[in-house]
């Protein structure tokens, strides 16, 4: 599978806008688009653990993908630490646990950059990459179902959550109303939509991408939740727009 290393992480269901503009990569969405109607137009998305991916290019890369900053200490969770990842072309260094980014729209530019907006699908955890038999990397994958037997957990844990991100929403947004109407009451996409919209490190969001099961998610959320909302009443601040905020996909 095509993968695209990035300084931000991915989760299922949720929107990832792009600005294709190194020509490696300018190839991978032609061999998307080249694709017959009906086969999936997927390409995994790996967050870089070190170094740097994007070779030296005159093209302006267009707006910042990294995650909003954050307020405060790094919160101390017991989840494990990702694995150690496989080496990518020159000195990068990827996570193991991405997640496939699924081609929704294309935008050509007359320079040949494309502007494309993708949504996150499944989980993967990469086994071995290939740098050599494309011009982009490629990489052998297994990919990570959300396991069964865990539901009941989920779903007393789910409400919790959901309360505490109101709070921590009515925190930072004046207009927390506008958006709260928007949350998903279902445990799974109410985990991946926290992990992607609170204003967490690169590391919390790569661990939680990384937790096996929503209940784990969701009980990580809640404690990470819980000490942003404590540190929010003391520091009355803002850390970052509505407009960066992640909003899950349509189901169109």
């Amino acid at each position: 599978m095509p993968v695209f290393p990035l300084g931000t992480v991915l989760f299922p269901g949720l929107v990832l806008p792009l600005h294709i503009f190194e020509e490696r990569y300018r190839d991978l969405v032609k061999h998307l688009l080249s694709r017959p109607d009906g086969d999936p137009r997927e390409f995994g998305v790996v967050a870089i653990q070190q170094g740097w991916e994007t070779l030296p290019t005159a093209q302006p890369p267009g707006p910042p993908t990294s995650p909003p900053p954050r307020l405060g200490p790094v919160p101390t969770t017991p989840l494990p630490p990702p694995p150690a990842a496989p080496a990518a072309p020159g000195d990068v260094a990827l996570h193991e646990i991405g997640c496939t980014a699924e081609l929704r729209q294309v935008t050509e530019l007359p320079d040949g950059r494309y502007d494309i907006v993708t949504v996150g699908r499944r989980r993967f955890r990469v086994l071995s990459v290939d740098k050599t038999s494309e011009p982009y990397l490629m990489a052998e994958v297994e990919w990570l179902p959300e396991p069964e037997g865990q539901e009941e957990l989920a779903d007393l844990l789910a409400p919790r959550v959901l309360a505490v991100f109101r709070q921590y929403l009515t925190l930072i947004r004046a207009d927390e109303q506008e958006l709260t109407e928007q949350l998903p009451e279902d445990p799974t996409v109410l985990s991946h939509l926290v992990a992607a919209t609170a204003a967490l490190t690169l590391e919390d969001r790569q661990r939680l991408l990384a937790t096996p099961d929503t209940a784990g998610r969701l009980g990580a959320e809640l404690r990470l939740l819980s000490r942003e909302a404590a540190l929010l009443r003391q520091v009355r601040a803002v850390p970052v727009p509505l407009r960066e905020l992640a909003v899950p996909a349509s189901p169109n």
